[in-house]
């Protein structure tokens, strides 16, 4: 995450969050960088769909797709990004190995993850099955991959202008 503050930093860009699983995991560990604060706009912590659709999301899409779906990430990410202003948006939202009886729909292991990038009108995306018993575990998992693909997709193009 230094990596990315810094990138972030260099170029005058921003970044938000709406997390819905890791319950604001991504953004505490933005916030726990020196400095993040000049990059950080918002942090949304979205568990109920009701506030995922007030802060943006289609409750259209969430009663056709379910709430646990990569079209659902990237209109978080995008939502996020658009109310914030921000250059970065991250979504994230999945079941982390439970049964949610209020959205009976999608695998009780899944995580979707969706960063969107407002001044290129793009969404990188990843689906992730988790691999932990252990909630916190879980949640260094996606966190990891988060930054894995941020680094890969967005630092490594630019860096070479792809």
């Amino acid at each position: 995450m230094n990596k990315i503050i810094e990138y972030l930093k260099t170029n005058d860009l921003t970044i938000s969050t709406m997390e819905s699983c890791t319950g604001g995991f991504v953004s505490n560990l933005i916030t726990n960088i020196e400095g993040s604060s000049d990059v950080f706009k918002f942090g949304a912590v979205t568990y109920s769909n009701e506030y995922k659709i007030k802060l943006g999301v289609s409750k259209d899409t969430i009663d056709k797709c379910s709430v646990y779906n990569i079209e659902v990430a990237k209109e978080m990410a995008k939502a996020i990004s658009l109310y914030t202003k921000s250059n970065f948006g991250i979504g994230i939202t999945g079941k982390i190995n439970r049964e949610d009886n209020k959205n009976l729909f999608g695998n009780d292991n899944e995580i979707f993850i969706s960063i969107y990038d407002s001044d290129k009108d793009i969404f990188y995306c990843l689906t992730l099955t988790t691999k932990h018993k252990e909630r916190s575990k879980n949640k260094e998992y996606i966190y990891n991959n988060l930054i894995d693909m941020f680094e890969e997709e967005i630092l490594e193009r630019n860096q070479y202008g792809i």
